[in-house]
Parts: structure tokens; sequence; C-alpha cells
């Protein structure tokens, strides 16, 4: 059964929490990082923000949607959510 508009809401908000979580742990092991692997983890950072920020966007776009359109919306959501599931997911592993 397709997930109705809150509940898929609520499933998107609640991960992003925890990647918002992991965004925080790598910005705080960039500050304890050398110079090379410090810039290169504030670069990838900074892309998960970017990410992170689209998510949100889709997010407003699904609150704002009426009737049907949310399911529109929601393909291009997911898309979002899988990119930037994919990229705290490699970053996390990067940087172990």
């Amino acid at each position: 059964m397709a997930d109705t508009k809150e509940a898929y809401l609520e499933k998107l908000k609640a991960k992003m929490a925890e990647w918002q979580a992991e965004i925080d742990k790598l910005k705080a092991q960039a500050q304890q990082s050398k110079a090379d692997a410090k810039i290169e983890l504030e670069k990838r950072v900074g892309d998960l923000e970017t990410r992170r920020q689209e998510v949100e966007k889709k997010m407003q776009e699904l609150r704002e949607a009426s009737g049907s359109a949310w399911e529109d919306i929601k393909a291009g959501a997911q898309r979002a959510w899988d990119n930037l599931d994919q990229a705290v997911r490699s970053a996390k592993e990067k940087f172990k």
C-alpha cells in the first residue's frame, strides 16, 4: 500500500534528523583532521549539506501539494532522498 502524504513526510522528517546527525559528526571529524583530509571532508560535508537542502525543498513541495499532485512530486523527493542517503553512507564509509 502506498504511503499517505502525512506518513511519507513523517518518515522523511525522521530520516532527515538521522542524516543531519551524521553530517554533524562528519563536520566535527573535519575539525579534528589534518589539512588534506580536512579539505576533502569539508568538501564532502558541503555536498551533503547541498543535498540535504534539496530534500528539504522537496519536503516543502510535498507539504504544499494538494490532492493527487503529491504523488507526482513524491517521485522527485524519493530521488533526492536516495541521492542524499547514498552520499551520507559513502561519506561515512570513506571517513571511518
